[in-house]
């Protein structure tokens, strides 16, 4: 029995904290925008953006502006009716300042303010609020201009009254607070990208995007300054649209008629597309307002399925995914057996055969809708999955009878898919002993770890021979693992499994990962939480490293979405400056640290590219101050810069102080900021079109730094 505490507890309601109005969203920010790092510092403009969406869902809008002003202050503009500034009954002041600054309040909750919204719990544009250090809402509504001003969530001032207008729709200005999120930019092409996927899932919506973030001075003085804070602002009464004044700053307007078939087109415009015709379906369903789904299958081993639900991306799919992909799997295995294209019972398709190659788009749009989460990445809406294999089944099959060339091509596919899928079983069973692939056999080049702990565990894949017995000495044996690789890894974008698996290279690789491949794939048995590509700092390296998150990302996602993928970063240089060595990791580090000491070429040797010949001395100089320079510089330590071109060039200790000790090492770690994007990447560097990686290389060249 535990014995009894004497003190008075000081645990009692005065411990008890109540948060009011936005406090929880400061204290707590992560519940309502999943992260503080750059996915949720970029929520926040989607947030305000899906606002002004939502309008033109309605039919209330069809134009939307964001720009990007200096101080990372983000300006979105729309058209629509206007948030409402009458005085709410509830809350006994405006209905702009409610739904600005109270969480669980909006027009999507029911009645017939929005019947599709992306908007669910009634937090974005209050959350948004309180989490920005400046936040303005501008009005035009009824022939009226009203503004209200709020900082960290709560308001400056009451709604005013600030002109009259012809013109209708909202305008909302906010700055992120940097205590929140600390110092960072808002990407550009990150926006941008969002804000063309959005203009093909909205027919008819025009979408501008402007960055005026690093403008001069004379191209922004048309905008003026408003705020004591000296940010650039703009007069709500004079320039309601951004791009009327015509900066010369970059930007880009979307506008499409074609829909979800037009970012099919898009999507496979750098491959080969199976079909000519692209599948389009756009129908009401029971418990559903819409289901819209496109699709076209193309010469490629890979699948992009993108999900959406009232125009929220779903990166996580959800409900009307699961509907989707049985209704497929469903169909073709129907169109298959009854057209005698397949023959036997082991010959139906399984869901990931039907998978290879798609591109397809799934949208549902769905009143009373359910999100797992409040990022809204994945859909709950129970409706959603048999609305959306009904609808499908019907429509696709009727594409398929009408159609039999597309269909032969698709088809052909999925039997190659198949067939694929049986030479790849047959190929982990016969070129390895049953299990191997699953872990139980290690490859003979691992230098395993003592640990079986994966939380702790890290596995080094090193570049050569020479760079693995280094790092094998100088590794922790305990905690670190190490694998050499022999060259270059097989180019995996067009290879299907069977073949790859021919690969010693790849075998050896997932081996050791211990989580199998393709269908047996598990990352519950990954053997180390840590992976990290050890490469030389050169083309040679770049190029092994890429061959290998091609094959992480096409076949190991997993391990790059946990989190487990990293680069290791060697120094570039050594420096010694008398007993004392440095280790620097850029051009600029060595310089900014040494300083003087490199332009003071007396003393310092070399092994790379710095002078080491005296310079003339000047005879017209006073001997005394000649003969007390020469004695100071005899004083100085002399500095040897080596240049390190590979990690085989280390030996153990500086491999470990440099490259593998926790303490001092650096780290990248690998992450999917956009998967789409990341997708398209792949596809053109990677694959078989090479005048579009002609193209990319000629238009990206300058962003290069090549060391050769």
């Amino acid at each position: 029995m535990a014995k009894e505490d004497t003190k008075k507890s000081s645990y009692g309601a005065d411990e008890i904290q109540v948060l009011e109005g936005l406090e929880p969203v400061r204290k707590r920010p992560g519940m309502y925008i999943g992260t503080t790092g750059p996915d949720g510092f970029h929520h926040l403009v989607t947030e305000i953006f899906d606002n002004s969406r939502d309008e033109a869902m309605g039919g209330h809008a069809n134009d939307i502006e964001i720009t990007f002003l200096p101080g990372e202050r983000v300006r979105v503009v729309d058209n629509g009716r206007g948030i409402p500034v009458d005085i709410h009954k509830q809350t006994k002041v405006s209905a702009l300042e409610t739904i600005m600054t109270v969480l669980h309040a909006g027009g999507k909750f029911g009645g017939e303010g929005y019947k599709v919204s992306g908007g669910l719990h009634g937090v974005g544009a209050s959350v948004v609020n309180a989490l920005s250090i400046f936040c303005e809402v501008v009005v035009h509504r009824d022939g009226g201009i009203y503004t209200q001003e709020y900082s960290q969530g709560k308001r400056k001032a009451a709604v005013k009254k600030i002109g009259s207008t012809k013109k209708r729709g909202t305008i909302v200005s906010f700055e992120p607070d940097t205590a929140i999120f600390g110092q960072q930019e808002f990407t550009y092409e990150r926006i941008v990208n969002h804000m063309r996927q959005q203009a093909y899932l909205v027919r008819g919506l025009k979408i501008t995007v402007i960055d005026a973030r690093h403008a001069t001075a004379e191209v922004l003085k048309p905008l003026g300054t408003k705020d004591s804070s000296g940010r650039v602002g703009i007069d709500p009464t004079e320039v309601y649209y951004v791009r009327d004044l015509n900066l010369q700053v970059p930007s880009n307007t979307f506008y499409f008629e074609g829909g979800l078939a037009s970012l099919v087109r898009f999507t496979n415009q750098i491959l080969t597309p199976l079909h000519k015709n692209i599948f389009y379906v756009d129908k009401p369903a029971e418990g559903v307002e819409s289901v819209e789904i496109a699709l076209q299958y193309a010469d490629d081993v890979s699948s992009r399925i993108l999900a959406f639900a009232n125009n929220i991306y779903n990166s996580e799919g959800g409900t009307h995914i699961t509907g989707f992909k049985t209704s497929l799997t469903r169909t073709l295995n129907a169109y298959a057996k009854k057209n005698n294209l397949v023959k036997g019972e082991d010959d139906s398709f399984t869901g990931d055969d039907v998978l290879e190659g798609i591109t397809v788009v799934v949208s549902v749009k769905i009143r009373e809708i359910q999100f797992e989460g409040q990022t809204k990445a994945k859909l709950g809406t129970v409706e959603a999955q048999g609305a959306v294999a009904g609808v499908f089944t019907e429509s696709f099959s009727s594409f398929l009878e009408e159609h039999p060339d597309d269909a032969k091509g698709i088809i052909t596919k999925a039997v190659l898919a198949m067939k694929a899928r049986k030479a790849a079983k047959a190929a982990k069973d016969s070129i390895l002993r049953k299990g191997a692939l699953e872990g139980t056999t290690l490859p003979g080049k691992l230098a395993d770890c003592q640990s079986r702990d994966a939380a702790e565990s890290e596995l080094f894949i090193v570049e050569g021979d020479s760079a693995g017995g280094s790092a094998k000495t100088g590794r922790d044996r305990r905690t670190q693992a190490i694998l050499p690789l022999r060259g270059k890894i097989l180019n995996i974008e067009r290879a299907r499994l069977d073949r790859m698996l021919q690969s010693e290279q790849i075998k050896n690789l997932v081996l050791a990962f211990g989580t199998a491949i393709g269908d047996t794939f598990d990352i519950s048995k990954l053997r180390y939480h840590k992976l990290i590509l050890a490469t030389d700092a050169d083309v040679d390296g770049a190029h092994i490293r890429t061959l290998i998150l091609t094959l992480l990302y096409r076949y190991f996602k997993p391990l790059l979405e946990g989190g487990f993928v990293y680069i290791a970063q060697p120094p570039l240089y050594k420096v010694k400056r008398g007993k004392e060595i440095m280790y620097f990791y850029t051009e600029e580090e060595k310089n900014a640290a040494l300083g003087s000491e490199i332009n003071d070429m007396q003393g310092i040797v070399s092994t790379d590219s710095i002078n080491t010949e005296s310079t003339a001395v000047d005879t017209s100089i006073d001997e005394e101050a000649q003969a007390e320079a020469e004695e100071a510089t005899a004083k100085k330590p002399k500095i040897s810069i080596q240049r390190y071109k590979g990690l085989g060039e280390m030996n153990a200790d500086e491999l470990w102080e440099t490259t593998m000790d926790p303490a001092r090492r650096i780290l990248k770690q690998v992450t999917i900021e956009d998967g789409q994007d990341a997708d398209k990447v792949f596809d053109m560097l990677m694959g078989t079109d090479v005048p579009a990686r002609k193209l990319f290389i000629q238009s990206n060249a300058r962003k290069a730094t090549i060391d050769i």
